[in-house]
């Protein structure tokens, strides 16, 4: 008995040690969403561009990007060149502005372009929180239905847009026949 006791420690370490290899090789960028194959979670939120104005999950057609971002986040800067450049090649991206001053989105959108096609004011984070977002910058890739294909956290530049984002937005348009 009192040899087993001697043992114990000794095995627990060793688990810890599996346990902690293991993570070495986990890519920390890869955050599973239990909303893929699930729809844009229901919402009734203002647009940044215009506050008197309601957007919902209706109104947020696919093939395409759905971006979360915030004028505090400084991935989110780095992120937005590559957004307006895509946005420019046809890209269809909608934002939506998560736990951030309207004012402060709005002056970022007309210093640095304007790559969303619209742009939701989610200021108390509630359509982030039904969206499982850690923080910003987060995008998920919706289809013609409104259904969430994939989820991406961190900055999309153009190596990532290029290797994996690329071909699954295309192969989302090819699905809708556009």
């Amino acid at each position: 008995m009192r040899r087993l006791l001697l043992l114990l420690p000794l095995a627990i370490f060793l688990l810890l040690a599996v346990v902690l290899y293991r993570g070495l090789y986990l890519d920390p960028a890869e955050l599973p969403s239990a909303l893929i194959g699930k729809p844009l979670p229901v919402f009734d939120l203002p647009s940044v561009d215009d506050p008197q104005r309601r957007l919902t999950q209706a109104d947020l057609k696919g093939p395409a990007l759905v971006n979360v971002w915030a004028t505090w986040c400084i991935s989110c800067k780095v992120e937005h060149p590559v957004l307006t450049a895509l946005s420019a090649r046809g890209v269809t991206i909608y934002g939506i502005n998560y736990k951030d001053e309207r004012v402060a989105a709005q002056k970022w959108l007309k210093e640095f372009q304007n790559p969303y096609r619209l742009d939701v004011d989610d200021a108390q984070g509630t359509l982030g929180l039904d969206l499982g977002v850690y923080g910003a910058p987060e995008t998920f890739l919706i289809d013609g239905a409104g259904i969430i294909r994939h989820k991406f956290v961190g900055v999309i530049d153009e190596r990532v847009w290029q290797e994996q984002l690329a071909p699954l937005y295309a192969q989302l348009v090819d699905e809708a026949g556009q």
